[in-house]
């Protein structure tokens, strides 16, 4: 993947940025400050001013950055405002999600889904119908798409990714627990579920809330069936 002119991590951090400051001028607050753009993203003020110092957003002293016009600088280097297409490959339970996700305030528009399942090929997923998987790379060059998401199984996922850079696309946004292998000229952007959930079990695991064989600890040793009928109503149960 070739450098796009700006730290990974900042580009993590832009986006919380431009979230905290549109929350300060929908409540009327004219500046926002280092410390707390930084409060909000976990970084510190001279992190902040390190990120923002890649933009053309101006700080004033004892008094902050403009949040409108820092916003609007956000706006224009992330290219929110522009609608990007891309398509989706795996209208499984996770690309049907995605698909229904309204990504307009990122300026991301999918507009086509695809599958090579036929129980799923011609069915709708909001505004989308589901198209043969066979026909994504004569639409992605007619339309010069340039982002590829996939949500399809390990087996199928390189394949998927090969037939997407055979047709142009040069960013992949990867759900599938594959690590796909692409030329170097590509983005590719993994995002395994699985893994964090992992962490996420590991997590509670050191908290001491399982038993030995590994059943979750109630309170007063009730089962989860018990705490959850004492919370329904009475004519429920």
């Amino acid at each position: 993947m070739k450098p796009v002119g700006i730290p990974i991590p900042t580009l993590y951090r832009l986006p919380i940025y431009y979230h905290c400051l549109k929350a300060a001028v929908q409540e009327g607050e004219e500046f926002v400050s280092s410390v707390e753009l930084g409060q909000v993203a976990g970084a510190t003020p001279e992190q902040v001013r390190k990120d923002l110092s890649f933009l053309k957003g101006q700080g004033r002293s004892r008094v902050g950055y403009d949040a409108v016009k820092l916003a609007n600088t956000i706006e224009d280097y992330l290219g929110l405002m522009n609608d990007k297409e891309a398509v989706l490959v795996g209208a499984g339970n996770l690309g049907r999600a995605l698909a229904l996700y309204d990504f307009s305030r990122f300026g991301l528009k999918i507009v086509a889904l695809f599958d090579k399942d036929q129980q799923k090929i011609g069915t709708k997923v909001g505004d989308l119908n589901v198209l043969p998987v066979e026909k994504m790379g004569n639409l992605v060059r007619r339309m010069r798409i340039r982002i590829g998401i996939v949500t399809t199984p390990p087996d199928s996922a390189q394949q998927v990714a090969d037939e997407m850079v055979a047709n142009g696309i040069k960013a992949i946004w990867n759900f599938s627990t594959l690590r796909l292998k692409v030329p170097t000229n590509m983005m590719v952007r993994h995002v395994d579920l699985s893994s964090e959930l992992v962490v996420i079990s590991q997590y509670i695991k050191s908290l001491g809330l399982h038993n030995q064989d590994g059943s979750l600890k109630h309170k007063n040793d009730k089962s989860l069936t018990d705490h959850l009928n004492e919370m329904m109503p009475g004519d429920l149960k």
